[in-house]
């Protein structure tokens, strides 16, 4: 339980590393805050069951206080508002993590920009860069009003790796690189306050989207090996957290 007593936000928390790391924040003792668009009573587009209560409630299960907000996290009043609960409730933030995404059905693989849907790239663009700087803008105030704060933002790939990969589309390369480069701008400004940010990847997460495109759950994974040997590398979401 070493972060009892610790508040935690974890913006994009609905499903795969956002649940996973809420998960393992709880597991450790702290306070955490999920939010996403997906609630039991509002899908977004993805039109996927799982929901941001239940990764609150997983949190509890794990030993914390999983507290679920919806929040689409492009308006900005939402986030203000947000913050300003998190303030009002818990009066401190210890840790931010940076995990929204959802524009895995907008990229289209192997399509230069003049083919790629301009709108669907666009948003793309807006629901990894703009999401993260939103939050950020409005979260690490609070979180910097004590020593010892940190912010983590969530990518795919390593900084090595996608410098020197192409990651199949213009749009999903600069949204994945992108986030890199923001931890390592975000860090310069969190220094003089003794807060840090770093950016985290995970490997080939066993997400809930992953698995069943491999027609098997968490507990039987391995049965994917049989026709995807690679798959033995895979991550439970609950590793990155």
């Amino acid at each position: 339980m070493k972060l009892e007593g610790k508040v935690a936000l974890v913006a994009g928390a609905t499903r795969g590393a956002g649940r996973g790391i809420a998960v393992e924040l709880g597991a450790a003792g702290a306070t955490v805050y999920v939010t996403g668009r997906t609630t039991r009573e509002q899908a977004s587009e993805y039109q996927r069951p799982e929901t941001i209560e239940e990764t609150a409630e997983l949190a509890t299960a794990a030993g914390g206080k999983g507290i679920a907000v919806q929040v689409d996290h492009l308006e900005p009043e939402a986030v203000r508002g947000l913050v300003e609960r998190i303030r009002r409730d818990e009066g401190r933030l210890d840790v931010l993590v940076n995990d929204i995404w959802g524009g895995e059905k907008l990229f289209e693989w192997n399509k230069p920009v003049w083919d790629h849907n301009l709108e669907n790239g666009l948003r793309i663009l807006r629901l990894a860069i703009d999401t993260h700087l939103i939050t950020a803008h409005y979260a690490l105030p609070l979180l910097i009003e004590r020593p010892g704060g940190l912010l983590v933002e969530v990518t795919d790939g390593t900084a090595q790796y996608n410098a020197e990969h192409y990651r199949l589309s213009p749009f999903y390369d600069l949204a994945k690189t992108s986030a890199n480069r923001m931890a390592w701008a975000h860090a310069k400004d969190l220094a003089p306050h003794s807060a840090t940010a770093i950016s985290l990847t995970p490997g080939w997460l066993r997400s809930e989207m992953m698995l069943e495109a491999f027609k098997v759950t968490e507990e039987n994974w391995r049965d994917a090996t049989a026709f995807q040997p690679h798959f033995v590398i895979s991550e439970t979401p609950r590793f990155v957290g």
